[in-house]
């Protein structure tokens, strides 16, 4: 019934095929408001499993799902079934690298499944935002951009191919591991995810019914808590990027982040794709707010409040030691999720 849908937009929206990279907050609101909307195919990764903590703010998830510890992309797969049973779900539950990504999303040759339509960023970590930036300038794809923190929240797309900059011509490159806050050192309100959601899955609307030149080219941030809100415009795409411009997709390229399990003892080393140096004063700043935190010249131990069994040792080389887990999957995500890379 809307004039800028139509039965003609809706069977766009019906073909379309959305990747959700990323299905804490974000993705659960983003993949919940196109599966009612009718998207035909959801590709949903996460390498995560749903905990009690996660049900304040991630919508597809229930209390058994929590209980069960289930894979995130399993258990919102499931979800989506019983809102919108015609709606083709692809769940992943694997930790997205460059040496995988273009495999998950089935850019990597003839035996892969169908190419997405666009991408959609609902990730926690500015490597893997940045990563994700690097596949769709190389695949000529849409990437629709989210991120939200506390009560703040942004939202942009990216066409890169149509002109216009991709996310490295505005965001530069990632900072520093645990110079920028998280989800779990910082909160986040259920109600600045479903703002910068509802803007994400309106873009994506958007791009689906062939309105993509309805997009403004621009950076979209607020606050709902103190309504600051403001829209900051740009240009067309800087020709020295390193991404969009001279086509060097480093992160692509880049190695994968190193989770070893040390022999002899019930914890895994972390180490990032990236080197660089850690801010451990800052990092003990914002670690004392959620656990116990015991800090050196050269490292820091911390102890989350809310896990029981498990803490971490963090060097500044950006090296970090997860203690009580012999699994890597644990550790990387234990490292994204309180270091923040």
């Amino acid at each position: 019934m809307l004039p800028a849908i139509g039965a003609e937009g809706q069977r766009g929206i019906r073909d379309g095929h959305v990747a959700i990279v990323g299905l804490g907050a974000l993705g659960c609101a983003a993949a919940d408001l196109l599966a009612r909307a009718g998207v035909g195919q959801l590709t949903l990764i996460d390498r995560d499993l749903v905990e009690w903590t996660n049900l304040q703010r991630q919508t597809l998830y229930t209390e058994r799902d929590a209980q069960l510890g289930m894979p995130k992309a399993e258990a919102a797969s499931a979800r989506i079934a019983e809102i919108n049973s015609e709606v083709t779900c692809r769940p992943i539950a694997s930790d997205c690298h460059g040496e995988n990504i273009e495999r998950l999303l089935g850019l990597a040759g003839d035996n892969t499944p169908a190419r997405p339509t666009l991408l959609l960023d609902a990730t926690d970590n500015l490597e893997t935002r940045f990563l994700l930036n690097d596949v769709a300038v190389k695949h000529r794809l849409p990437l629709v951009y989210g991120g939200v923190i506390a009560t703040r929240g942004m939202h942009a797309t990216f066409v890169p191919y149509a002109g216009g900059p991709c996310m490295r011509c505005v965001f530069g490159s990632p900072g520093q591991p645990g110079a920028s806050p998280t989800c779990d050192t910082a909160g986040v309100l259920g109600s600045a995810v479903a703002t910068v959601a509802a803007g994400q899955a309106t873009d994506t609307l958007k791009l689906l019914t062939g309105r993509g030149d309805r997009i403004q080219p621009a950076l979209t941030e607020f606050d709902v808590w103190t309504g600051h809100y403001r829209v900051l415009q740009w240009g067309k795409k800087d020709p020295e990027c390193p991404c969009c411009g001279r086509r060097q997709f480093e992160f692509l390229g880049a190695r994968k982040a190193d989770a070893v399990s040390l022999c002899g003892q019930d914890a895994v080393q972390v180490r990032p794709a990236t080197t660089a140096a850690v801010d451990l004063p800052a990092l003990r700043q914002r670690l004392e707010r959620i656990g116990q935190v015991h800090a050196t010249r050269f490292m820091l131990k911390f102890t989350p409040s809310e896990v029981s069994g498990v803490s971490m040792s963090v060097f500044t080389d950006g090296r970090a030691i997860v203690h009580g887990t012999t699994k890597p999957e644990v550790a990387r995500s234990m490292y994204a999720r309180y270091i923040g890379v």
